[in-house]
């Protein structure tokens, strides 16, 4: 693994926000975790703001998964949780009953979409679509283990 990101580069200058060269790097670690899995992918990263940073295509990902992807990282941002948790708090009875269809549907309420921390601040959001949502929130939740070891977190 590369030399750890510092404190001065790890975010963009929009203060607090994940910057493009740590969701590079992190994108790069985890198409290498969803290949070892047979998965192809669409791994976006948001800034604090919900804002795309970047977003990474794997070969033969299904089309649909750029807009889900993209969809699950600012989920994670807006709701400031990860969509699977998410997930049970939208079911008939659920707390947040009907959340998906409000917000222009930009919600997304399946897993694989993650927010990003530093120090406990939300600093952007991880999503990935290419799979079942069991299995996005297992290439998110590895997404999260790589975050915190680029971050000096671990």
């Amino acid at each position: 693994m590369d030399e750890k990101i510092t404190i001065s580069n790890m975010v963009s200058r929009i203060k607090g926000s994940v910057s493009l060269e740590l969701a590079k790097k992190l994108m790069d670690q985890v198409e290498a975790y969803a290949r070892s899995k047979g998965m192809a992918c669409v791994i976006a990263v948001d800034d604090a703001h919900g804002n795309p940073v970047a977003v990474h295509v794997m070969e033969n990902a299904f089309l649909v998964s750029y807009q889900v992807a993209t969809q699950k990282a600012y989920t994670a941002v807006a709701v400031k949780m990860s969509t699977m948790e998410l997930s049970r708090l939208v079911q008939p009875g659920g707390t947040f009953y009907g959340l998906e269809a409000m917000h222009d549907g930009k919600i997304v309420a399946f897993g694989g979409g993650v927010p990003l921390k530093i120090d406990g601040t939300i600093v952007g959001g991880l999503g990935i679509s290419g799979g079942t949502g069991e299995e996005d929130n297992d290439v998110a939740v590895y997404g999260l283990k790589v975050f915190a070891e680029l971050t000096g977190q671990s």
